[in-house]
C-alpha cells in the first residue's frame, strides 16, 4: 500500500477539517511531550534491565562472594571484637 502525494494531501486536509487550524498547535505538542515520556519511559527500562543483567543474584540460597574491591574483603576494614564481647 503506497500513499501518493494526493492521499496525504487528503488526510493532511480531513485532519484540518476535523480539528481546525487553531487546534493543531496545541495537539501537536501534546503528542510531543506524550512521545517524550513514552520514550523515558522505555529508556528506562531497558537500563533497569541492564543493571539487573550486570549484577550477580543469589539464587535458590547460593551465596555470592563480594566484590574484590568491597570494603569487607579487606582486611583493615574489618571490625575486630574485644574478647569480652565475643
Amino acid at each position: 500500500m503506497n500513499l501518493g502525494p494526493l492521499e496525504i494531501g487528503l488526510i493532511v486536509l480531513a485532519i484540518l477539517l476535523l480539528f481546525g487550524y487553531k487546534k493543531l498547535p496545541d495537539a501537536s505538542r501534546s503528542l510531543g511531550r506524550s512521545l517524550r515520556i513514552f520514550k523515558g519511559e522505555m529508556k528506562g527500562m531497558k537500563d533497569d534491565d541492564r543493571r539487573e543483567a550486570q549484577e550477580p543474584a543469589a539464587l535458590h540460597g547460593e551465596v555470592v562472594a563480594p566484590p574484590v574491591g568491597a570494603p569487607e574483603s579487606r582486611p583493615e576494614a574489618r571490625t575486630v571484637l574485644p574478647d569480652a564481647a565475643r
